[in-house]
């Protein structure tokens, strides 16, 4: 006898290969609800719980991974051509589509991230010697390291065809003043995230569990609507590009114990005591 589970991982089943299949006409939330008979609402909802992210965004995935793909295959095709191969309406929506999903443009993706132009410099931290990086738009990755060689390397390799500049700018600038506990300046700091959907409502997440306090991988899967999701959240977790400002050494195990950290569990017990320590100052 088909459990109601079953049932329901059969439907989504079948809605995913539905969209799969015909991604270039775009189906709307009542076409494939439709296909495999159940309201719009309740699909949506179902499809959320079982996928992780909603159907409109599933279906920008499957569009964006057509158009690259086309990228790969054809380097001289236009944009004209992947929208219209995509099934999208315009080029400014397939464009949005590889803001939105990549955090590059189509021009970016297809020259590898060349023509991302990105700051980096070194500096001092309570927890050890960092390098901070930023593009036009933003902080784009923080990590702890101290052989500033191997950490130049590790940026690179998150980039490998931009172009680099050893310079401190004022995006930086501003992200530096959370180590000196001045968190007035955080209106100022602006990120430039590359991640997909889940990944990023992961992260976004994280900026808000309050600094001296923490939370749980559950706390955080329940937070983003995806209960089921504790392990696919730890994973999203350990792919935070920025150390200490995207808070990811707030999240501990339900058990109590403090778990991994990218950048070692013991930098990661010394941070949540020096959080902790400042925020009694507060009060």
């Amino acid at each position: 006898m088909e459990t109601q589970a079953s049932l329901n991982y059969n439907r989504i089943a079948k809605a995913i290969e539905y969209i799969q299949q015909h991604f270039k006409g775009q189906p709307n939330l009542d076409e494939v609800a439709g296909k495999i008979h159940l309201s719009p609402s309740h699909f949506q909802r179902l499809f959320t719980e079982w996928a992780g992210t909603s159907p409109k965004k599933f279906l920008q995935y499957i569009s964006v991974e057509h158009a690259k793909k086309m990228l790969t295959e054809n380097n001289q095709i236009t944009l004209f051509d992947m929208a219209y191969e995509t099934g999208l309406s315009s080029t400014s929506r397939l464009h949005d589509l590889f803001i939105n999903i990549e955090g590059m443009t189509p021009a970016e993706y297809k020259n590898g991230g060349q023509s991302l132009s990105i700051n980096y410099s070194f500096a001092n931290s309570p927890f050890g010697e960092i390098i901070i990086a930023s593009t036009a738009k933003g902080i784009c990755y923080i990590a702890f390291e101290g052989d500033e060689i191997k950490a130049l390397n590790d940026l690179k390799s998150k980039f490998p065809n931009a172009t680099f500049h050893s310079k401190l700018d004022r995006l930086q600038e501003n992200a530096l003043f959370i180590f000196q506990n001045d968190w007035n300046q955080l209106s100022d700091i602006k990120l430039h995230l590359k991640g997909t959907d889940f990944q990023l409502k992961v992260w976004e997440s994280l900026l808000k569990i309050p600094m001296g306090k923490l939370a749980t991988y559950g706390n955080i899967a329940n937070q983003i609507g995806n209960p089921k999701a504790s392990r696919a959240v730890g994973t999203a977790i350990g792919s935070n590009p920025v150390a200490f400002l995207i808070p990811c050494h707030r999240v501990i195990q339900s058990t109590g114990i403090t778990g991994g950290y990218m950048w070692g569990p013991t930098r990661k017990t010394a941070i949540i005591g020096w959080e902790s320590a400042q925020s009694n100052l507060e009060f």
